[in-house]
């Protein structure tokens, strides 16, 4: 029975249902990913930060991605998996942890959006004004772009949960395996008009912005394309767009998946591990995809392995 007690600092968590069987599966499952987040991720930033081949703007732009991603999934993945082996009754969390790890689930969502907004305008730039990427993609330019996109996240999402703090609370459970805004208004019997309205103009705006602008900037590049006779610039542009838009298409399709499930209370079970996976998958996905794609990460990496064979060897 929940307790209904008036401004509680202390709330209990609902997490996952899961058996004593598969416990520890899914224990070392959460385990495994966050491990290969890590060192994917900051594999990434520390490999752009110390070749300086790398240290070009579509390079230092997408630096942004796996810091979120780590940042993301720091403050999420550990909670869960300590959560996981104790009983449902002992899963506890104070208020302000609580607003804390919703703000951050937030910032990770908004910012996968806003930081591949300015990626795709590095990308279009270069495709479409070749000539003048350097004078447009300065470093003052990418530190205009990084501050903005974090800024916006940081901005939208501030008031987001500012709306939510004001709230008095009269419920303590969290129907959820970690706190986010939804989680955090439902526990109060106020009327939370102000904060849906805000949330859908939020959620609206971010991702028409972010759907605008990929589609205004992909088809002025395909445009670009398809008149160009350049053979060399429409492959560098489909390896390089390609990759960009994969990314965005997997994290878009995430967030439509879990929004669609908030209105389906019938499959809460399958919204909190989706909740989860939509931490896990593309911050896992994302330092492959572009590893992958990258000549420039291909050949350092190669350079690195041979000369740590030789060292082996020697």
């Amino acid at each position: 029975m929940e307790n209904h007690t008036l401004n509680s600092f202390t709330l209990q968590l609902e997490g996952l249902k899961v058996t004593e069987t598969s416990m520890y599966p899914i224990f070392f499952f959460f385990l495994f990913s966050y491990l290969v987040i890590m060192i994917l991720n900051v594999g990434i930033v520390v490999l752009i930060c110390i070749d300086k081949s790398l240290h070009q703007s579509m390079y230092l732009l997408f630096c942004n991605l796996p810091v979120n991603d780590v940042l993301g999934n720091s403050y999420m993945v550990p909670r869960v998996m300590s959560d996981l082996l104790k009983p449902p009754s002992e899963r506890h969390i104070g208020y302000y942890e609580c607003v804390v790890q919703a703000f951050f689930s937030h910032v990770f969502g908004t910012a996968s959006h806003t930081v591949l907004m300015i990626m795709a305008f590095d990308r279009y730039v270069a495709i479409c004004n070749p000539l003048r990427y350097s004078a447009i993609m300065t470093n003052r330019m990418v530190l205009k772009l990084t501050v903005s996109a974090w800024g916006v996240a940081f901005v939208l999402v501030g008031i987001l949960l500012g709306l939510t703090v004001r709230l008095n609370r009269c419920r303590t459970l969290i129907t959820n395996p970690f706190c986010d805004n939804a989680s955090l208004f439902k526990l109060s019997c106020e009327s939370v008009v102000i904060n849906n309205i805000y949330g859908l103009t939020f959620t609206v705006v971010l991702f028409t912005s972010s759907i605008g602008s990929i589609i205004l900037t992909y088809t002025k590049i395909t445009a670009v394309c398809l008149t160009s006779m350049n053979k060399t610039l429409n492959t560098k542009a489909l390896k390089t767009c390609s990759t960009h838009l994969v990314v965005y298409l997997i994290m878009l399709f995430c967030g439509i998946f879990i929004i669609t499930l908030h209105r389906f209370p019938q499959y809460s079970d399958q919204r909190k591990i989706s909740a989860i996976l939509i931490h896990i998958v593309p911050s896992s996905l994302n330092p492959i995809i572009y590893g992958v794609q990258s000549k420039e990460i291909k050949k350092f990496l190669s350079k690195f392995f041979q000369s740590r064979k030789i060292c082996s060897l020697s």
